[in-house]
């Protein structure tokens, strides 16, 4: 059972998750992405945002079901305090292989309370 402070973080990362797809305009395309500066700061905000989500989300429930969330932490960390050195390959991985995954894991996680 998720507590009303962990549906307010859920909820948090899944309106970060669907800002990602605003940015991006609903395409996912590399190119476009990496060659505009305001879409990929506006995208590494959202991920900031989703991996402070999910660092409290760990504190409230270390076993909570969250695939990768240490991976997405640390990138959070990365990309606030190693801003000068972010990858834009990782981050765009990221968004495809991992944001999709938890996409659907807070949603069921919000459908379990």
């Amino acid at each position: 059972m998720t507590s009303v402070e962990q549906k307010k973080l859920l909820t948090d990362i899944l309106q970060a998750i669907h800002s990602i797809d605003e940015h991006l305009e609903g395409r996912r395309i590399f190119d476009e992405y990496r060659s505009n500066k305001t879409k990929r700061r506006a995208v590494e905000r959202e991920l900031e945002i989703i991996g402070e989500a999910i660092n409290r989300l760990l504190k409230l429930d270390s076993n909570i079901n969250i695939s990768h969330s240490r991976l997405i932490v640390d990138l959070r960390n990365k990309v606030i305090h190693a801003y000068d050195n972010v990858n834009d390959i990782v981050i765009w991985n990221v968004i495809m292989k991992y944001v999709p995954l938890l996409e659907v894991e807070v949603k069921t996680l919000l459908v379990q309370q």
